[in-house]
C-alpha cells in the first residue's frame, strides 16, 4: 500500500492545522502521514489541539508550530495532498510545491478565537475535530491509487463541498 503525505496550512500552525497532522497520521492506518505548517508560525501548538493530539495518541514531540517554508525545502517529504484549514491561508500565495500536489481548501473557524471559556473552547476544537475527521476518512476510502491529478483535486474540492 502506498502511503500518501498531506500537508494542512493554516496562517499561525497552532490549531486546524495542527489537528489536521494528527487525524491524517493517526486514523489513517498507515496510508497518510500528516504534517502541518503556517505561513507566519505563532510558536506554540494550542493546548487544545495538544489535548486531540493525546488522545490519539500521536506523538506529542512531532508537535511544533512551524513555518510552510520548511516544506518547500530540497530536503522535505514531497507531497501528494495540501490542504488550507482556514481562510487567511486559502487567500495567500503559497509555495511552490514539488510534485504539483492535489490541493484543496477545507475551512473551518478559528476554535482557538472563541470567546468563552474552557468548554467552549474545547467544543469548537471538538468541532474541527470531528469534521476534519470526517473528510480524512472519506479521503481514505477513494481509490487514490486510480485516480489522476486532475481527479484528485476534484474529489478534495468535492469532499469540502459536501461535508
Amino acid at each position: 500500500m502506498k502511503t500518501y503525505n498531506i500537508l494542512f496550512l493554516c496562517t499561525h500552525n497552532s490549531a486546524r492545522s495542527v489537528v489536521g497532522e494528527v487525524l491524517a497520521t493517526q486514523i489513517s492506518n498507515g496510508k497518510f502521514i500528516g504534517y502541518s505548517a503556517g505561513s507566519t508560525p505563532g510558536g506554540k501548538v494550542n493546548p487544545f489541539a495538544v489535548e486531540i493530539a493525546e488522545k490519539y495518541g500521536y506523538d506529542l514531540f512531532k508537535l511544533r508550530s512551524k513555518s510552510w517554508d520548511e516544506y518547500s525545502l530540497a530536503d522535505a517529504p514531497p507531497m501528494d495532498f495540501i490542504i488550507t484549514v482556514c481562510d487567511n491561508a486559502a487567500g495567500e500565495v503559497c509555495p511552490f510545491w514539488p510534485g504539483k500536489p492535489a490541493t484543496a481548501h477545507w475551512g473551518y473557524p478559528d476554535p482557538s478565537a472563541v470567546e468563552g471559556g474552557d468548554d467552549a473552547k474545547r467544543a469548537a476544537f471538538k468541532d474541527v475535530e470531528l469534521g476534519l475527521k470526517k473528510r480524512i476518512e472519506i479521503l481514505m476510502n477513494l481509490p487514490l491509487e486510480k485516480l489522476d491529478s486532475m481527479s484528485l483535486s476534484a474529489e478534495l474540492k468535492n469532499i469540502a463541498a459536501n461535508n
